[in-house]
């Protein structure tokens, strides 16, 4: 059992909520303080735990676990895997409206405080960009349906992200 799956496990005996790292200082910085190094989010999958559905931010050889609900979940499996539902959910509809109107969306960034995890999803349209404060599960489903990089703090990879293994136990 590689160290991702049996924190999937302890997720579900434990309680996510007890095994998420304590906020940062990073996280309360002052305005106008520089920003953290971003990383890149590089592969984004969704597996089923214990406590349902959880969406892998990877990253090389870690991988930020993020719980998300059944809906989201599927939303981002499907636009993944360019499978549509049989009816538009949010995330579809999100889409074409701003397809519709010439918008995308550019990045998102996602940060955790209080051990809540938030996506700062960044939209243009025309010439004109604005960012919007959405749940992380939210913003990283937009960013799948737009092809839009995923970005993370190194501090936030570094302090949330869990290790992978090969399947022969190797850490990769």
């Amino acid at each position: 059992m590689s160290r991702l799956d049996r924190f999937l496990f302890m997720c579900g005996l434990v309680g996510v909520i007890l095994l998420l790292p304590p906020p940062s200082a990073a996280a309360d910085a002052p305005e106008g303080a520089a920003e953290p190094r971003q990383v890149r989010i590089q592969n984004v999958e969704v597996r089923v735990s214990q406590l349902g559905p959880v969406v892998l931010l990877k990253v090389h050889n870690r991988a930020i676990p993020i719980f998300v609900d059944t809906v989201v979940a599927e939303s981002i499996h499907g636009a993944l895997t360019g499978q549509k539902p049989g009816r538009p959910l949010s995330h579809d509809l999100m889409h074409s409206i701003l397809e519709a109107f010439d918008g995308r969306v550019s990045q998102v960034i996602v940060t955790l405080k209080d051990r809540i995890f938030y996506g700062a999803l960044t939209v243009v349209v025309g010439n004109t960009a604005k960012v919007f404060d959405s749940r992380s599960s939210d913003a990283i489903a937009m960013a799948i349906h737009f092809k839009a990089p995923i970005l993370v703090s190194q501090e936030l990879l570094d302090s949330a992200g869990l290790e992978l293994e090969k399947p022969d136990g190797i850490p990769l």
